[in-house]
This record gives C-alpha cells, structure tokens and sequence, in this order.
C-alpha cells in the first residue's frame, strides 16, 4: 500500500524534472477503474486516490511515469511510437498495473447471469441486461440479475 503524502511528493519531483511546475499540477481523484489520468486541458496529472491505496510504491511510480510521458509526448501521441519511445526513456517498464479486479472490489452493483457469469456497475443499471458472454444479442433467458452490496 502507497503512502498517499509520498505519492504527491514524487508526483510533484516527476513535474518540476520533466514538466513546466506553473502549468502542470497533481492532484489525487476518485476513479475506480483507470489507475491514473493525464488531463491536457486542465494541465493535470492524476492519480486514483482508490487504487493508491491498494497499489504498492513501485506500482504508482510507474502510474506516475506512464501519465508524465503522456503529458511530454503530447495530447495526439496516445501510446504510439513517440510516447513509447518518452516512457522508456523515463524509466517506465511497460507492464500493465491495473487489471480491473481492484474495481470489481469497488463497485456497489454485483450481476450474475443465469449461467454463473459475474457482472459488476458503478451504477444502479436502469434497464434489463443480458449477459454477453453467453450470447451476444439481447436475451431474457441470460437476464443478469443485479444486487447492491456494501463496499468501502
């Protein structure tokens, strides 16, 4: 688990080594299901106050490089070559640090098909839903039946 006061600090290192510190900013937001954010418009770099949490020290640092390279390759450059090319050289290695189990953990709204198939929502679901990995059309024999749950 992250320590949330350190995470700031090598955030705000991360932006005064590589970034302009009077345009850009860090601030930690309430996302469940993506681990960090580079957000061009407000000039800000993000991190899941959620995930932090959860995540150990090496896993947000790596968050943290993979968002800066963002905001240094630039708002068209998504995970192309130059953006590729800007996270090796900041010492990101690649890997995949979130895989959505944190979330289902997190989400209130647990579905489960007929068949056994487990479905999770953020949100009440307002209309019926079929289960998709049981067939790709609508169908009310793989209706998912959904249950709130307590969650932290």
């Amino acid at each position: 688990m992250a320590d949330l006061t350190r995470v700031e600090k090598w955030a705000d290192a991360l932006i005064r080594l590589h970034l302009n510190p009077e345009l850009w900013s860090f601030r930690f937001d309430h996302a469940r299901t993506r681990a960090g954010l580079c957000d061009f418009r407000s000039h800000t770099i993000s991190v899941s106050r959620h995930l932090a949490a959860r995540y150990d020290d090496d896993e947000i640092h790596q968050v943290l490089l993979h968002e800066v390279a963002h905001a240094l390759a630039g708002v068209g450059a998504g995970h192309g070559p130059k953006w590729r090319s800007i996270a090796r050289d900041l010492g990101y290695d690649g890997k995949r640090t979130h895989d959505g189990s944190v979330a289902k953990e997190l989400a209130p709204w647990l579905g489960v098909c007929p068949a056994g198939h487990e479905h999770f929502r953020f949100r009440a679901p307002t209309r019926p839903l079929s289960c998709g990995a049981c067939t790709r059309k609508f169908s009310r024999s793989n209706l998912i039946e959904w249950t709130k749950r307590d969650v932290l």
